[in-house]
């Protein structure tokens, strides 16, 4: 059914037959991601793909229902894995005004963090708000300028915030 919708891609039954096909697939799927694919090619075959501005991910209201740690996953997920290549450091990062604790990892191309761990050799420890840190996660006032400011305390080597930076891709 695939090729024929691909010849023909103007064949309504054909997409709506591919369509039902997915839909069955979607159903059976166990795995979150491979059902949403599948349910959403079975809705774009019959309805087109939606348009208008997609949803932003990186909204205030999204942003402030977020956990810490939730943001850095999200922060893992929107690095850019070739820009952080050879690139390694850990972070140590306290939020005190919610008592999280949290480990940040950069090594093999990835971001990783660890919720309740501090480890004793990092190149960074960074203090700050959690409140304040929403500012930074909203992009409202950046990390560095709460640095500046003394809004955000650090101890240890700050350029890790540059190489960290320098992996994101833009929100």
């Amino acid at each position: 059914m695939n090729k024929l919708v691909f010849a023909e891609p103007q064949n309504q039954p054909a997409k709506d037959l591919l369509a039902d096909v997915y839909e069955q697939l979607g159903y059976q799927q166990e795995k979150t991601g491979l059902r949403n694919a599948f349910l959403v090619g079975a809705f774009e075959l019959r309805s087109g793909i939606p348009e208008g501005e997609s949803p932003k991910s990186s909204g205030p209201d999204v942003i402030r229902a977020m956990s810490t740690g939730l943001f850095l996953d999200f922060l893992g997920i929107r690095m850019d894995g070739r820009q952080a290549a050879g690139m390694a450091f850990k972070i140590n990062l306290v939020t005190p005004d919610n008592g999280e604790k949290y480990l940040i990892e950069l090594s093999n191309e990835a971001l990783t963090n660890i919720e309740g761990y501090q480890a004793d050799d990092v190149d960074l420890t960074i203090t700050i708000d959690r409140a304040d840190l929403e500012q930074t996660m909203m992009g409202i006032k950046s990390l560095a300028a709460q640095i500046e400011d003394g809004t955000a305390k650090v101890k240890g080597d700050v350029a890790v915030l540059e190489q960290l930076g320098s992996t994101m891709v833009a929100f």
